[in-house]
């Protein structure tokens, strides 16, 4: 799955799924961008839909559109305008006559959009799935009858438009014939229940390349190895689609995430953040991918069966009647031994939970635990040509005018409609001397009960300091002692959101900011202050006349940053742009939260104080596109909520040069190396053994060879060890196979590494490499 959100990179992005053996691109349509205003709609740029389709059937790719329009993606507010909120009467996502009239009437506008320019696969366009809705099994039991009968609504209201291809409904068993059920998740091949009827085939729309995160997780991964698995498992078990979410993650710029999603999505895709190849697992699902392709006549034409070779052993064998076309998928289900097998004659050996391929149920293609393809380590390093960027400072004022007033601090989505993160809420009363502490050193505190997502607080002037939830609780409390006088006090609070939610029954009825203010340890008792009046403002100064602009800069005073950590502080600078093509990056160091602009273009949300439990920060670089950047001089503006210090702020080049390999003696050979004629599985060469098999990224040459063990050595890309046992001659035998070329073969063969002794005569070897790429 590619989302359509950064057109400059779209085309790049398109061929190098290709070229990782992708046959389809899946995207999402993102109403809130097509339709930001009510009546007003949108489809240039970024969201130029038609273009981004346009370019999948250019490169000769199927394309699968999930119109939703709710679409949840970790999207802020699931995709959905927030003005839908406002329209009288509305419920989302339910048998509710006003959200179905502006569902019906959007989804409309996109199918005829699309179908004047021919996109459809029925019209010879590359379009071949459509989606309706979206997982709306988990909130289905919600609405009760009405959630039934909405379905069934959404169902034919897909079908009328009678675009002559397939609906399809993920996670939703009881989708309406013909409308199809899908799967998401981790192992469809063995959750799925499969279709709901027998007519229906067997697709999965998402299956989870890593899980997103978001501010306050820990890195989060999944092996390359159990994401092959649970796709070669998905065709053994009769699967006709498997969609890679996410193939691509990107960046959410701007404000688009949703509540608390980290401003870096899926960057553990097989293509990062940046659309640079994640090695191995881009390479290992390239070479699933083909290793399946070598089974396509089997997989057509044949009959399946399943046999029993032992204890969690068995054998998926796809067989043509009467023909030798044949394929087979050995499955060892036991996670922690491995096994050899006999079928058909020949013996095969099994890693734990794999599976592996024979797509003429003789030869060993591929295996999901045995990766041939290269690895690879991304390098953040500071530019080289990026002179130190001399900070100015603007300094906030706590606002005196304010555009509303009520009894109660007024709901913070009603003020703001999604056009900011911020709120300011203040009150003003008085205190008598007989109401403070009379013991020395005891300061009353201040409480604040939020419903989200975080606050900042000042009281008389002062910075007191500030409270947040989370993801998972969005509500939190604050309480800290405050300087409190015998006069009139005054508190400013600054609420502020991290995106709406993006998922849940009732998304309408969601709430955020301040609901309870009081005052504890007064002699007099706890002051509540809830209902004494508050005035508002919405969003800040700086943000309401654009600094983060060249022009709006001029409108105020900036100071040379003084590294004092003032909070509600904006900071700009210049820079030129790094050398090079590589990625580019903002490191904040020594900032807390806030907004980042490159020449007045946002480049997302950052949070370096929310650590995980790790204690590290979930995200520390920020992508910068190239696009967004000029040769020199370029502005960036930095909006520091919390109160950080610029000095340390870095702008840096990314790029995966750190290339390696660790194959063993008894690999399987690479499904590179064999091809299919007239449905008969071919080897390319004579040649099939095993091969530490490296190919530099753009056209660049192996400089250095940073590590070479042939015997026992362990690690992963960028951190190998040597083991017990080594061949002294290990990095002699690869600087000469390797050095001063784009890309190199390197045997795993005691021939080239054998020495006087073998230290270790009976084990069974490998051989790592890592180079480096320049």
């Amino acid at each position: 799955m590619l989302n359509y959100w950064g057109v400059q990179y779209w085309e790049d992005l398109i061929e190098r799924a290709k070229r990782g053996g992708l046959n389809s691109i899946e995207t999402y349509v993102f109403w809130n961008g097509h339709e930001p205003v009510q009546g007003m709609y949108y489809f240039e740029g970024d969201y130029d839909l038609v273009k981004f389709i346009k370019l999948i059937h250019k490169h000769k790719m199927y394309a699968i559109v999930r119109f939703g329009p709710f679409i949840q993606a970790e999207w802020n507010h699931g995709g959905l305008p927030f003005w839908l909120r406002e329209v009288p009467g509305i419920v989302f996502r339910s048998d509710n006559e006003p959200f179905k009239h502006h569902m019906k009437k959007f989804v409309t506008l996109i199918v005829e959009k699309l179908k004047a320019e021919n996109l459809f696969a029925s019209q010879g366009g590359p379009i071949i799935v459509s989606q309706i809705e979206n997982e709306y099994n988990t909130i289905q039991l919600a609405f009760r009858e009405k959630g039934e009968s909405y379905i069934q609504w959404a169902a034919k209201t897909a079908l009328n438009f009678n675009i002559g291809i397939p609906w399809v409904m993920c996670k939703q068993k009881d989708a309406p014939d013909p409308v199809i059920n899908s799967c998401n998740g981790r192992h469809c091949g063995d959750t799925f229940p499969g279709p709901n009827k027998p007519n229906k085939p067997y697709l999965w729309t998402e299956n989870w390349t890593a899980q997103y995160r978001v501010f306050g997780d820990p890195i989060s991964q999944r092996s390359a190895e159990d994401l092959a698995y649970s796709v070669i498992r998905w065709f053994s078990k009769n699967g006709t689609l498997v969609n890679y979410y996410m193939y691509y993650g990107g960046t959410n710029y701007n404000r688009t995430s949703a509540a608390f999603v980290s401003t870096r999505y899926y960057d553990e895709a097989p293509l990062d953040e940046y659309g640079l190849p994640r090695e191995p697992k881009y390479g290992h699902l390239k070479d699933a991918h083909r290793a399946i392709n070598l089974c396509k006549r089997a997989l057509f034409l044949g009959t399946p069966s399943v046999e029993k070779l032992g204890h969690g052993l068995e054998a998926r064998v796809w067989q043509q009647p009467g023909t030798s076309t044949c394929a087979a998928f050995l499955a060892n289900n036991d996670t922690t031994a491995p096994a050899t097998v006999h079928f058909k004659g020949g013996e095969y050996y099994l890693p734990p939970n794999s599976i592996s391929v024979l797509p003429d149920c003789k030869t060993m293609v591929y295996s999901s635990h045995m990766i041939t393809a290269q690895h690879n380590a991304r390098n953040v390093v500071r530019s080289k040509v990026t002179n130190k960027i001399e900070w100015k400072m603007y300094k906030e004022a706590l606002p005196s005018q304010f555009t509303n007033k009520a009894p109660e601090p007024l709901e913070f989505y009603h003020l703001t409609k999604d056009t900011t993160d911020y709120v300011w809420y203040s009150t003003s009363f008085v205190l008598g001397e007989r109401d403070l502490p009379f013991k020395k050193g005891a300061r009353p505190i201040v409480r604040i009960a939020s419903e989200g997502h975080g606050v900042y607080v000042f009281v008389n002037g002062e910075y007191v300091g500030s409270g947040h939830g989370s993801k998972i609780e969005k509500n939190f409390v604050f309480q800290k002692d405050a300087n409190f006088v015998a006069a009139k006090n005054t508190i400013h609070l600054l609420s502020y959101t991290v995106g709406l939610q993006d998922s849940g029954a009732y998304m309408e009825r969601r709430y955020a900011g301040p609901r309870s203010i009081t005052i504890l340890g007064l002699n007099t008792g706890t002051l509540d202050i809830t209902g004494i009046g508050w005035q508002t403002l919405v969003g800040i100064d700086g943000e309401m006349k654009e600094i983060y602009t060249k022009k709006g800069a001029k409108s105020v005073k900036w100071v040379a940053a003084t590294g004092d950590k003032n909070p509600i502080t904006w900071y700009q600078g210049y820079f030129d742009a790094p050398e090079g093509n590589y990625p580019v990056a903002i490191k904040m160091n020594g900032m807390g939260k806030g907004m980042v602009w490159i020449n007045g273009r946002s480049i997302g949300r950052y949070w370096m104080s929310y650590l995980s439990a790790l204690k590290q920060p979930t995200q520390s670089e920020y992508h910068i596109p190239r696009a967004y950047l000029k040769p020199t001089k370029n502005l960036v503006v930095v909006f520091e909520e919390e109160g950080g210090d610029p000095k340390g702020i870095e702008i840096v080049v990314v790029d995966r040069d750190t290339i390696c390999s660790i194959i063993s003696e008894n690999h399987t050979p690479s499904p590179r190396l064999y091809k299919s004629v007239n449905g008969q599985l071919q080897a390319k060469s004579n040649d099939v053994s095993p091969k530490a098999d490296l190919t530099c990224p753009n056209q660049k040459k192996i400089v250095e060879v940073e590590f070479a063990s042939y015997g026992d050595p362990y690690g992963s890309c960028g951190t190998y060890f040597f083991g017990n046992c080594t061949s002294p001659v290990s990095k002699q035998v690869v600087e000469q196979f390797c050095l001063g070329k784009p890309a190199c073969k390197v045997p795993v063969d005691k021939a080239h590494f054998s020495s006087q002794k073998d230290a270790c005569p009976n084990l069974m070897k490998k051989l790592a490499v890592q180079v480096k790429c320049g």
